[in-house]
């Protein structure tokens, strides 16, 4: 990393007796885009809320291009685009008139002002749609603008809490070309989501928090080696948790349960798991309705350290 944009020290978050961020330190380079990934419940919008300076810690700092972010540090925070989960827009505004009035909460005027929309909106693919009301946008179409208003100021850290939740397939796509473009001009980007195709194609390094613990953090590369490159079989169809139970015990599956996917089966070497695992099938009379094996990847990785699947 080419220096160090946002680093994140010890930081811990209590509600009550329940501990949401325990202890949780990160760094984010220069034009690098860092996953934060972790079942729901994990602690990463809490995180995000503390290293953008809306909550305070109970414990730890952040340091944000050389400036200590906290709950009063407005100038510091000036160098963040939090870019949220809601659509946080006038709907009965245009995409321009939108653009406008956030542009001046962050000082801009004149004809920066108006270069800087153009500029926001050629990124986002919307420069055709300029002048139309919000309420005639898709949803896909609003988190765009959403995504422009919160890279206006031109932020040292764009902050971009699971943008493509419920969009379209072309704003999705428009979404992630855009960030890809972004990190490819030096923009620093902190990228949560539920989609790990998404964290595979776009980030440079991940850190998975579960129960509010960062328990891992490394390119996608060192994660894998990290759990041993181990092969993921996917199996739809119809079965009960009595055969789960016994995939379990399969020589050779390390982890068998089910989600909203279907059977999920972590294995070293899923080629040689496939056959006594179809068999198993036809003994407990179970149907197989689809059967997937997939490589090592992100996804595999995050099963093995969490015991969940990203959307549980």
């Amino acid at each position: 990393m080419s220096g160090v944009v946002l680093r994140c020290e010890g930081l811990v978050r209590r509600f009550g007796d329940r501990t949401a961020v325990d202890n949780v330190s990160f760094e984010i380079g220069r034009g690098e885009t860092y996953g934060l990934l972790g079942p729901n419940g994990s602690g990463k919008t809490t995180t995000i809320s503390l290293l953008a300076g809306i909550l305070s810690a109970d414990a730890g700092s952040v340091e944000l291009a050389g400036q200590q972010i906290t709950t009063s540090s407005t100038h510091a925070k000036a160098a963040i685009g939090l870019v949220p989960q809601e659509i946080a827009l006038y709907q009965d505004l245009t995409a321009i008139e939108n653009l406008r009035f956030f542009g001046r909460l962050q000082g801009l005027e004149g004809k920066t002002l108006r270069d800087r929309i153009d500029a926001v909106l050629e990124i986002v693919g919307l420069r055709d749609r300029a002048s139309d009301r919000l309420e005639e946008f898709s949803g896909g179409m609003k988190r765009r603008v959403n995504i422009a208003a919160g890279l206006l100021h031109e932020p040292q850290l764009l902050v971009l809490d699971e943008p493509t939740v419920g969009v379209d397939p072309q704003s999705r796509n428009q979404i992630l070309d855009s960030v890809e473009i972004l990190g490819g001009e030096g923009l620093s980007v902190l990228y949560t989501t539920h989609y790990m195709e998404e964290a595979e194609r776009l980030c440079d390094r991940v850190g998975v928090l579960d129960h509010g613990v960062m328990i891992a953090e490394g390119t996608q590369d060192e994660l894998i080696a990290r759990v041993g490159e181990q092969d993921l079989i996917i199996v739809s169809g119809e079965y009960d948790e009595q055969l789960v139970d016994a995939c379990s015990q399969l020589v050779g599956v390390d982890r068998a349960e089910m989600t909203g996917r279907g059977l999920e089966v972590l294995t070293a070497d899923g080629t040689a798991v496939l056959g006594p695992l179809v068999a198993l099938f036809g003994e407990h009379n179970a149907v197989i309705g689809g059967l997937q094996l997939r490589e090592p990847n992100l996804e595999a990785v995050f099963l093995d350290l969490t015991g969940r699947a990203l959307r549980d």
